[in-house]
């Protein structure tokens, strides 16, 4: 198995080699251990997937239950993992530090934190203090022994705030802050994908996976992605098959999904390993 140190410098090279890499976001043990058998170079979580996927929703795991979630993520493969901390659990930039040094301590490659407050009357916290937030965050991350890889999270787009300027203004306040790279999920169109990336001079993570934005690695390289996560999408997914099946079975009295399923021999073969 590859030490702290070693995921952490392998993930960190992958965001300073040419081109993007996909960095798809299993939300368990089984999920995390089927992508690493198909080849992916690294892995993140999804706070949504993992709620879901314990019958819960987003933003309703405490840290210490998220933490035991991506302890096991990161011992299920070899590879290095990046951790979804949401907002870091709190307000204040005391508490992002302490979210940090804990998700340390599980063996994370590295993390991200958001700048959402989870309250809809003010969905998105001061810039000021989110500033603070982040570089909470940078100072932790550079006093470890080992490069963790720090995501700092532009939230505006999730809220229904579609300003990009302002989303702009505050990635370029996070890079500032320190964070080595920046993410605003929720753009849907190229053009304001590229010009986040132009307005920025740190590795800038996409997410694909929305419905209607269908863009592929190779366009996304070539407007300068560095890298491109699916958040819940593989959550939602398999979610949408298991119902589609349900219904099937509750609605009709018949079994045809079993014909699309992965047959039981191959799941199995996957799990040899």
């Amino acid at each position: 198995m590859l030490t702290q140190a070693e995921k952490g410098k392998t993930f960190r090279a992958l965001h300073e080699r040419k081109g993007a890499f996909i960095i798809p976001n299993p939300y368990d043990v089984g999920t995390a251990r089927l992508l690493a058998h198909l080849g992916f170079e690294a892995l993140a979580t999804t706070s949504a997937g993992y709620a879901f996927s314990v019958g819960q929703r987003d933003n309703t795991i405490g840290r210490d239950k998220m933490m035991r979630h991506v302890a096991e993520i990161v011992s299920a493969t070899d590879l290095p993992v990046s951790a979804d901390l949401e907002n870091g659990f709190g307000d204040s930039p005391e508490t992002v530090a302490e979210t940090i040094r804990l998700a340390a301590a599980t063996g994370l490659a590295g993390g991200s934190i958001e700048d959402s407050t989870q309250r809809p009357e003010h969905p998105i916290y001061e810039l000021e203090l989110s500033v603070e937030r982040i570089r909470a965050a940078v100072e932790v991350a550079r006093a470890l022994p080992f490069a963790f890889t720090l995501t700092a999270r532009a939230e505006n787009y999730l809220v229904g705030r579609l300003d990009l300027k302002d989303t702009i203004k505050r990635l370029q306040a996070y890079q500032e802050a320190g964070a080595d790279v920046l993410f605003a999920p929720g753009l849907t169109s190229k053009e304001d994908i590229v010009s986040v990336v132009n307005s920025l001079d740190r590795p800038v993570n996409v997410v694909m996976g929305l419905q209607g934005v269908q863009l592929s690695l190779a366009e996304l390289s070539e407007i300068g992605v560095k890298r491109i996560s699916v958040g819940s999408a593989l959550a939602r997914a398999a979610l949408g098959a298991f119902l589609r099946a349900a219904r099937e079975i509750k609605t009709h009295g018949t079994f045809t999904f079993a014909d699309e399923a992965v047959s039981y021999k191959d799941i199995s073969a996957m799990f040899e390993a």
